[in-house]
């Protein structure tokens, strides 16, 4: 079936370029659009208690966007600054939009712990739309930022909001143009030209524009925020470069294989064989993508929807535009018997010479048993801080230190000791006034986590809401604790028929979060597990090889992770990368990058086991099973090799560009997924896959329908040696 796709694509290579270029034209001008069409999704999964909590705390007290700034640098005494300030806040009060302002130089506001420093807060009107607020906050930190002789910070979660949006936007337009064009400047030095490095930037760029306009579609059902549209784009970018150069790299061995015959059987060869891999490669990753999405969280559901149809796009790229442009161009491609690093053509009749990935594996191969444990080990000590592993909620960290907005935030939570971060509300449907109330609240109260409570005011006599504050971060390891607490003496109260307790606030967001997607974990990485392994099955024809790769890929994911902490949680080499560790994870953090690494290794492990697979399918019958086992793992590895190190070097540059982010959570993605290439191309695929796949032997390749095969041939050769053997003597 494949090779007469790719007889077709050859056939009718001219229709298939311009059905592909309607779409990027299309792409280009429909899918642009896609981060007008964001949305920021909800911090907490729907029908948690803390968000419906929130919901009702947003009904009784209805209240809108609220712009911070912090006036410092001058004595607040200052008869200038009092002057000048003052004529702003009035200013202030005119601007469309604006409900309230509360300032210490107009309403006895709030002056810092240095008697020099104080905090405005400007209430805008709930019934703003974002135009009208883009409008309103852009006056309002204008008028706060001419305020003399001073130094004004201004902020507050709108304001942040928007500068992740531009930041995110910014840092991947340039992260991406920078990784085309250092893939393109590589791929000419690997494929040996600038026309056919051209191909896999074309094959790309397709899919990244046909990828944009399905998002555009998607984004009406689903909310996506800009950071999935990121990852969308990113990963359409790196699997089509990866199935283009296994692509092209199979058609220039077909081509050298048979010389004299036609371009259309060639490429259909060419398709037949690469094209099984990129399909199941695909399907492996759209898999890891699903499982992405079972587990039900707003903001990994969007980049779940979207990168499902990057991979999708992606494969039907290697399946019809590549054959199709290889077609339309054979002559960019360049001719057999020249040397090429990494992809080299060889004269006719000889051995593929043996790339890195093929050394690594002699050397593994060689000394199996060593290899296997040092491997081994090497990955269970990078998995160990893992243990330590803290989530939280990144929140207005998730800027730069430099960002004005996170500068606001952290000035004035340190220097305005009268304003304490709430970290937990709790919802009371029952009036303060009840002694059982009282009791609940002073209970919580005595709780040593506790360092400030503060009940608010002005809303309806029958119920009771509260602030509480602790020690540290609002989503730290202590709030969250507290939360667990509150929520169980709630609990019990409740059960004595006492008063029904709810809570919200960041930290019950993160608890909330963090329990919903350990609860959909186990169903999302079963329906991952076995998907993978039956997909593995179906191409290898072996139970050992795909529950072999199931195990390598896991490990492959814990050393990731555990890197991941020991950079982000602990600090190490932050001052290299560029960010401030804050001590945790965010609460998504280890689920994106660890079925992101899970699909992406499973698709260098479908490169090599397809190639395998196919010269122990065409081995020697004549010779012993491990040695035909043997041969054909290294046989394997040395044809498809450089590919998957071409190719994971290709997607390391593209995720490069996510590392270099002024964002952390882009920056954690971008160093996480180069960790988890580099590991797994180099320790797993190098190492411990053919010294594992070397002390098998035989038993590699038991499954359906194979060992009554396999049993003969063991007789055959036993029976062989006996003849040779008693021939000797």
């Amino acid at each position: 079936m494949l090779e007469s796709i790719g007889r077709w694509v050859a056939r009718h290579r001219r229709i298939v370029l311009a059905a592909w270029g309607v779409l990027f034209v299309g792409g280009i001008v429909l899918g642009g659009e896609v981060f007008d069409k964001t949305s920021p999704v909800e911090d907490s999964p729907a029908g948690s208690e803390s968000m419906a909590t929130q919901l009702r705390l947003d009904d009784l007290d209805p209240e809108g966007e609220i712009v911070t700034a912090a006036i410092t640098g001058t004595d607040f005494y200052s008869p200038e600054l009092r002057q000048n300030a003052t004529d702003v806040m009035q200013q202030l009060r005119e601007v469309p939009g604006v409900v309230e302002v509360k300032d210490a130089y107009t309403s006895g506001g709030i002056v810092g712990d240095d008697g020099s420093s104080s905090l405005v807060t400007v209430e805008l009107a709930q019934t703003l739309d974002e135009e009208q607020l883009l409008v309103a906050t852009a006056e309002i930190s204008s008028l706060l930022h001419s305020i003399e002789p001073a130094d004004v910070l201004v902020g507050g979660k709108f304001l942040a909001e928007q500068e992740f949006v531009d930041r995110a936007v910014t840092d991947a337009a340039l992260g991406e143009g920078l990784a085309i064009v250092a893939l393109f400047v590589l791929l000419a030095v690997v494929l040996g030209g600038f026309r056919v490095a051209a191909f896999p930037i074309v094959a790309a760029l397709a899919v990244i524009a046909v990828a944009l306009l399905a998002l555009s579609g998607l984004i009406t059902v689903v909310p996506v925020n800009e950071f999935a549209v990121n990852i969308v784009t990113i990963l359409s970018l790196g699997l089509a470069v990866d199935y283009s150069l296994l692509v092209l790299a199979r058609f220039r061995e077909e081509r050298r294989r048979a010389p004299g015959v036609g371009l259309e059987q060639v490429i259909g060869l060419t398709v037949a064989s690469s094209g099984r891999a990129v399909l199941v490669s695909g399907l492996a990753v759209f898999i890891a993508l699903v499982g992405l999405m079972m587990l039900g969280d707003p903001l990994l559901s969007g980049m779940a929807i979207g990168g499902a149809a990057s991979v999708l796009l992606a494969t039907l790229a290697g399946l019809t535009l590549l054959p199709a442009l290889i077609a339309q161009f054979p002559a960019f491609v360049p001719p057999q018997g020249k040397r090429l690093w990494p992809l080299r053509s060889t004269p006719d009749g000889a051995s593929p010479r043996a790339g890195a990935l093929a050394r690594l594996a002699g050397t593994a191969q060689r000394r199996p048993v060593l290899v296997a444990v040092g491997a081994g080990a090497l990955l269970l000590l990078l998995s160990a801080p893992i243990a330590t592993l803290t989530l939280g909620s990144s929140d207005i960290r998730a800027l730069p230190v430099e960002a004005e907005e996170r500068r606001t935030s952290e000035f004035i939570t340190t220097g305005f000791t009268d304003v304490s971060e709430t970290a937990v509300t709790v919802l009371i449907d029952t009036p303060v006034t009840d002694a059982r109330v009282v009791a609940l609240l002073d209970e919580i109260a005595a709780d040593d986590l506790v360092i400030d409570a503060d009940q608010v005011l002005d809303l309806p006599a029958d119920v009771t809401v509260v602030d509480f504050a602790t020690r540290g971060d609002t989503t730290g390891a202590d709030a969250q604790e507290l939360v667990r607490n509150i929520r169980e003496l709630g609990a019990a109260a409740s059960a004595d028929g006492g008063p029904i307790v709810q809570v919200a606030g960041p930290a019950a967001e993160v608890v909330d979060t963090e329990s919903h997607l350990m609860e959909r974990l186990p169903l999302a990485l079963g329906v991952v597990l076995v998907a993978t392994f039956a997909l593995l099955l179906w191409l290898t024809r072996s139970v050992v090889i795909p529950l072999k790769a199931v195990v390598l890929n896991a490990l492959t994911v814990a050393a990731t992770l555990g890197t991941l902490v020991a950079v982000f949680q602990w600090g190490w080499g932050s001052s290299v990368l560029g960010f401030a560790p804050w001590g945790a994870l965010d609460v998504t953090t280890p689920l994106l990058i660890g079925l992101l690494s899970f699909g992406l290794s499973m698709d260098y492990e479908v490169f090599l086991l397809a190639r395998i697979t196919e010269e122990w399918t065409a081995r020697d019958r004549t010779i012993s099973l491990r040695l035909a086992n043997d041969r054909a793992v290294l046989r394997g590895i040395t044809a498809t090799g450089p590919v998957v190190t071409t190719a994971a070097i290709a997607i390391g540059v593209v995720f490069v560009g996510f590392a270099t982010s002024s964002l952390v959570g882009m920056k954690e993605v971008g160093v996480g997924m180069v960790i988890a290439i580099a590991l797994d191309v180099t320790v797993v695929r190098g190492l411990l896959l053919p010294s594992l796949m070397t002390l098998l032997g035989r038993f590699n390749w038991i499954g359906p329908g194979r060992r009554k095969v396999i049993d003969l041939e063991v007789r055959r050769n036993d029976d062989a040696r006996d003849r040779v053997t008693i021939g000797a003597r």
